[in-house]
């Protein structure tokens, strides 16, 4: 997903400073707006103290329908994440800092919903393969990250192995012989879905295919970040953090491991890394589970692409953005 460079719409900073009052009793002096990150909006704000805040604020959705269950989702997600850091003892998760209320996320309006974390000098990485010289690293922390299981399987989210958006993306594939209107870079996105819905299709049917191997082994799955990828990987003087736990799940311990394999056999380097896996975990790692989200994330990339650029849009970045990863996305990922 490309980052988020446009504001939120409907949203002004006046409501971001008084919820950061009421919820949290930080009185902002400054606020600066950061386009990073994927999916969300993010803000560092100093409050009269000095003191430094990264502020997020989550898009529940563009259907109404759905975003009493997403909020519920996200407070759940972020919930486990405090849990694991101060309950579980896992120093490396970044946490949200509660509300004054205990709360992890504070509901802005009917679309908007917001959490504040520490701000933490150190530097993240960008979307991409892991470094060789860091995955003992990773491995080591997201074999932690699974042992500590029992502590948060009552309150994670647990995955469902549905591939999110697919209602909307089997739409938009049986609406391709008709123009798209709603907005510059709608046309753009029939034409690209149209020239690869051959391979979406064959997707489709790989990922159902995999998805029901996977299920049998629910009995064994584990609390995961979901999306463990270089940039989610924070290193600071006082060691290294995984940032953004929004997508965090009970779910096969494949969905983290994936992101440390190339999927092609780097040499050798991805049977170490899942051995080594094995042996700080005791947990077994499955080639289906591995080809599950391979394939997925793909597909959940265009889908939500798909998504945003069907509905109405304007001539923005980030709808030329989407636009732009939704092409390479269909033109890159293997078939």
């Amino acid at each position: 997903m490309p980052p988020v460079r446009d504001r939120p719409a409907g949203l002004t900073e006046d409501e971001l400073i008084s919820a950061l009052s009421d919820g949290w009793a930080v009185e902002a002096s400054s606020l600066e707006y950061l386009p990073v990150g994927f999916g969300s909006y993010h803000w560092s704000v100093t409050d009269r103290r000095a003191a430094v805040w990264f502020v997020k604020v989550d898009d529940l959705g563009f259907d109404h329908a759905g975003r009493e269950d997403e909020f519920g989702r996200l407070r759940r997600s972020l919930t486990t994440a405090l849990t694991l850091r101060r309950d579980a003892g896992l120093g490396f998760v970044l946490a949200p800092v509660p509300a004054r209320n205990g709360e992890t996320s504070w509901r802005l309006s009917s679309r908007y919903a917001l959490s504040v974390f520490p701000m933490i000098d150190g530097t993240s990485g960008e979307f991409g393969p892991h470094r060789r010289e860091d995955l003992a690293e990773l491995t080591g922390l997201l074999a932690r990250l699974h042992r500590a299981t029992p502590a948060v399987a009552h309150l994670a989210p647990r995955a469902d192995l549905l591939l999110p958006g697919r209602a909307g993306l089997m739409a938009a594939l049986a609406d391709l012989d008709r123009p798209w209107t709603g907005g510059p870079c709608a046309e753009p996105a029939r034409e690209a879905l149209t020239s690869y819905a051959g391979r979406v299709h064959a997707w489709l049917a790989d990922f159902d295919r995999l998805a029901g191997e996977v299920r049998a082994s629910a009995a064994d799955w584990v609390v995961t970040h979901g999306e463990p990828h270089p940039g989610n990987v924070m290193r600071a003087p006082a060691g290294t953090w995984l940032i953004d736990w929004a997508t965090v799940q009970i779910a096969p311990p494949e969905r983290d491991l994936w992101m440390l394999t190339t999927g092609g056999g780097r040499a050798g380097g991805d049977e170490e890394v899942l051995a080594h896996y094995t042996r700080l975990s005791g947990r077994a790692v499955t080639p289906a589970g591995l080809a599950l989200y391979r394939r997925w994330w793909p597909l959940a990339d265009v889908a939500a692409f798909v998504a945003d650029l069907r509905r109405p849009h304007g001539d923005s970045e980030d709808a030329a953005a989407a636009l732009r990863y939704l092409t390479l996305t269909l033109e890159s990922a293997s078939g």
